[in-house]
């Protein structure tokens, strides 16, 4: 075993770091729930064995993937629900269109085209869940009329390269909710997450 202390990292590494991972996530290799994960790692990294740890298993190549998966553009619910999730390609605008019904679009195991998403959620009459890790940034605008439309969970400091989600919702007798779900609750359910979230079991979680 080496006697050599281990390097220290700057910030400036630690931001080499995260710009990398968030290249390989709009390429396609790396989930919004796995970047986010990486990402709090890297600034929290002492090191550079710790940095170098983080993208052992990307190629140095940034080439995109080739992702043949139809980008998710568009959602629909009349009367009834519709929901999407697991390894969803994005793209760069996803409307959601709900009347007197239930959406739900679960971006955490998402890939990317670009670092920012924009989401129109237009609802009448029911709801509309959109879920994304932890970490990722959410801009939420808009109206609601005898409704709500709002971004619930913990709300980190946004940190260079992180992917930004833009959300224009438009709400009547309809709720509009995006829920950030910490990393450790990949395994939860919809149900699981809102429930944590309303109880304000997130804010026990460790940082």
């Amino acid at each position: 075993m080496s006697d050599l202390p281990a390097i220290r990292v700057s910030d400036a590494d630690r931001d080499r770091t995260v710009a990398l991972l968030r290249e390989h996530t709009v390429a396609g290799r790396l989930t919004l729930e796995e970047f986010t994960d990486r990402m709090s790692a890297a600034y929290h990294a002492r090191t550079h064995a710790e940095l170098d740890e983080l993208v052992l298993d990307l190629p140095s190549t940034l080439a995109s993937v080739d992702n043949r998966r139809r980008p998710t553009r568009f959602l629909l619910s009349i009367f009834g629900s519709n929901s999407r999730e697991g390894r969803l390609h994005m793209g760069r605008r996803v409307g959601c269109l709900m009347l007197f019904g239930n959406v739900d679009l679960d971006l955490r195991q998402a890939t990317l085209e670009k670092d920012v998403i924009t989401v129109v959620a237009i609802g009448a009459f029911g709801a509309i869940d959109v879920y994304v890790p932890e970490g990722v940034e959410v801009d939420v605008r808009g109206f609601a009329v005898f409704g709500h439309k709002r971004a619930r969970g913990n709300d980190p400091l946004p940190q260079a390269g992180t992917p930004l989600m833009r959300v224009f919702a438009f709400s009547l007798f309809a709720g509009i909710d995006i829920w950030r779900v910490p990393i450790s609750w990949s395994q939860k359910t919809w149900s699981e997450v809102i429930r944590g979230i309303r109880a304000g079991t997130h804010k026990e979680l460790k940082a």
